[in-house]
C-alpha cells in the first residue's frame, strides 16, 4: 500500500505499515528522501541552532504548522517540541500540564483521551507576525511520522512515566539517534540512555551553581543549559566531558554571542530566524 505524506516542500509517497510489513518486516517505512538513512544527531553542524517550541516568538508554539512553518524556514537544525501523556496513554504535543494557556479548553491535559484531545484547539498569540488558524495540537506519533529523519528532534518528556512508550514510538521508526530526548532530571536522562535513546539533561542557572556535570558524561548526549548561569559554570559544562553543550533559551544576538564564545556549541532559541539573520560577532575562526 502506498500513502501520500504532504510535507511542507511536496506530496512524498510513504509505503504505509501494512505494506512494509508485507515487503520488509521492519514497522516503519523511511521517507524517500532520507535516502541512505536519516538525518542524526551526528551530522549536525558545529554550532546547532535549534527552534525552542518551534520558535515561539515566531510561530504558534508545539503546533504542527508552527514545525512545519520552521522546517520551511530552514534557519534551525533542531526542532523541539514538548510531549505530555494522555489518561488512554496516548502521547502528544503540549508543554504545560493544563490547556489553559495555549488553547480554547481547559482543565489537565492528562484528564483527556485521544477522542477528547480530537476537540482540543491551540489559541495563536496575537503578538505572533503572520496569520494563524486554531489548530488540533498534533500527536507524537504524527510529528515523529511528519519530520522524523528529515530533521533532528528534540522533545522534552514533561512525563517520566511516558519514557517507555516514547521509546518505542522512537525505535519502531529507526530514529534513535534522530531524535534527542531532553529530561530536567539526571536519573531520566540515564534511563532515556539506557533504552537506547540519546539523552538531553536541561540544567536551570541555580542548578548550575552546584551541578558536577561530569558525572554525566558517560550517559548524556547533549547537555542543555540556562544560558543566564555564571561564565565560570557555563565554562565548566564545557569542559566535562559531555559530547554536545548547549544554552538556553537564547533570544537575542548578545546572548548567543556570550555563549558561543565561552565554548557553547549550540543555542536553543524561541526566535530562530532572528539569530540567523544576525551575524555572530567575535566569531571563532
Amino acid at each position: 500500500m502506498i500513502a501520500m505524506v504532504t510535507s511542507a516542500h511536496r506530496a512524498v509517497p510513504v509505503v504505509t505499515l501494512v505494506g512494509l510489513l508485507s515487503l520488509t518486516g521492519l514497522a516503519f517505512a523511511p521517507p524517500l528522501e532520507w535516502g541512505s538513512g536519516p538525518l542524526t544527531v551526528d551530522t549536525l553542524p558545529r554550532v546547532t541552532y535549534t527552534a525552542h517550541r518551534g520558535g515561539s516568538l515566531e510561530v504558534p508554539e508545539n503546533s504542527m504548522s508552527g514545525l512545519e512553518a520552521a522546517y520551511a524556514r530552514g534557519t534551525a537544525q533542531v526542532l523541539d517540541f514538548d510531549t505530555r501523556m494522555l489518561r488512554d496513554g496516548t502521547l502528544v504535543v503540549m508543554h504545560d500540564a493544563a490547556l489553559e494557556r495555549t488553547t480554547s479548553s481547559t482543565g489537565p491535559v492528562r484528564d483527556l483521551d485521544r477522542q477528547g484531545w480530537e476537540a482540543v484547539r491551540l489559541r495563536p498569540a496575537g503578538s505572533l507576525p503572520g496569520s494563524w488558524r486554531a489548530e488540533r495540537p498534533p500527536t507524537v506519533a504524527e510529528v515523529l511520522d511528519r519530520f522524523g529523519g528529515r530533521i533532528v528532534l528534540m522533545l522534552e518528556a514533561k512525563d517520566p512515566d511516558s519514557l517507555d512508550r516514547l521509546a518505542r514510538l522512537i525505535r519502531a521508526r529507526g530514529l534513535t539517534r534522530s531524535v534527542l530526548v531532553n529530561s530536567n532530571r539526571p536519573a531520566v536522562a540515564k534511563r532515556a540512555h539506557r533504552l537506547g535513546l540519546t539523552s538531553q539533561l536541561w540544567r536551570s542557572a541555580r542548578q548550575m551553581r552546584k551541578d558536577r556535570p561530569e558525572r554525566w558524561a558517560s550517559y548524556v548526549d547533549v547537555l542543555d543549559m540556562d544560558h543566564r548561569a555564571r561564565d565560570a559554570d557555563l565554562v565548566r559544562a564545557v569542559r566535562s566531558g559531555v559530547p554536545r553543550v548547549w544554552a538556553h533559551t537564547v533570544n537575542t544576538p548578545r546572548d548567543r554571542d556570550r555563549v558561543l564564545r565561552l565554548g557553547c556549541d549550540g543555542v536553543i532559541s524561541d526566535a530562530p530566524g532572528l539569530l540567523a539573520r544576525t551575524p555572530q560577532r567575535g566569531a571563532m575562526p
